[in-house]
């Protein structure tokens, strides 16, 4: 069992190990339990161990390895154990694999798995993801126990589905992605709406004191989900309808090094944050590296949502382009 709502380290990549160790100390003392990370995070994995290494006993942590056999994803748990100052790590999630692995095939990750939880370096088995039928599979075949997926508030039929199959097969939800990277605005409509939910824990991306502030005030006093809350959701889904880049980040790198995760969802970020902040000198610089793009469509065959990621970027670059001649000064 852990806490309602869990730390989502991502965004701790961007701050100092100082700035970090008095937010996963705050989040800890006022009741958040769950830390989730991964190797690939940078540094993240540093800072959760020297915040939180004397108080181990007390808090539940996941982290992730993308290898893709069985000797990377048993050196990632090693160097994970070593990263987060800790003897074992309670979930040890299969990073965005396109298939579900399983006991005795061909690459023995999930045979890694089982050596590594005998061994007593891990405790529990998950997988996180963002191809609906991979993580419907992997809670289905009763492999995992737990699943990491996309669910907020923007999330289809399908999509929500998947959190009452993984009740049924008795699978814990992790849900990434609770704010889809920025897009939804309304925090405390994200927090209501994942609520409904008892078997989802959403992983909230926490930068700043602020941030965990907001959460925590919602833990103390929740949100209610009623009819203008409904309202707003149904605005937010109405235009953030259809096909648009979700922020994941599977496409990166980028030959000539576009931001894709920002580029191509400028549009949307600037009709819904404060605009000027992305018409600094320095974002149009990054916004010019798209007429640069050699069209090798790496970044398409990467998309786990299969978007046009080169078309997508275009259109961006050019409304991004009238935006900022219109918001000239």
């Amino acid at each position: 069992m852990v806490s309602r709502s869990g730390f989502g380290a991502i965004p701790i990549q961007r701050i100092s190990i100082e700035a970090s160790t008095r937010l996963l100390r705050k989040a800890f003392e006022q009741g958040i339990n769950f830390f989730d990370t991964a190797k690939g995070y940078t540094d993240s994995e540093e800072k959760i161990g020297h915040a939180l290494r004397d108080v181990r006993s007390q808090i539940t942590l996941a982290t992730k390895s993308p290898a893709s056999d069985k000797k990377g994803v048993l050196a990632d748990i090693d160097n994970s154990l070593r990263r987060l100052q800790t003897d074992y790590i309670d979930i040890l999630q299969l990073h965005n694999p396109s298939y579900v692995p399983r006991p005795g095939d061909e690459h023995g990750m999930y045979d890694a798995l089982l050596e590594a939880k005998a061994s007593g370096k891990i405790r529990f088995l998950g997988l996180t993801n963002h191809r609906l039928h991979v993580a419907r599979e992997a809670v289905e075949s009763d492999l995992y126990d737990t699943i990491q997926f996309p669910f907020n508030l923007l999330s289809d039929a399908k999509d929500l589905e998947l959190i009452q199959i993984a009740k049924q097969h008795d699978v814990g939800a992790i849900a990434m992605k609770a704010l889809s990277g920025g897009l939804i605005t309304n925090a405390a409509s994200a927090f209501a709406f994942l609520r409904q939910y008892d078997n989802v824990v959403p992983i909230w991306g926490i930068e700043l004191e602020s941030q965990l502030d907001e959460f925590l005030a919602f833990e103390q006093q929740p949100p209610v989900l009623d009819d203008a809350m409904r309202q707003s959701i149904e605005r937010d889904r109405r235009e953030l309808s259809g096909a648009f880049c979700r922020g994941c980040g599977y496409c990166l790198p980028c030959p000539v090094e576009i931001p894709i995760p920002m580029a191509a969802r400028m549009a949307l970020l600037m009709g819904r944050m404060p605009y000027q902040q992305f018409l600094s000198a320095e974002w149009k610089e990054r916004m010019e590296r798209i007429p640069q793009c050699i069209d090798c469509r790496q970044c398409a065959s990467r998309c786990p949502y299969e978007l046009d990621t080169p078309a997508l970027l275009k259109r961006e670059y050019a409304a991004y382009q009238e935006f900022a001649r219109q918001h000239a000064v």
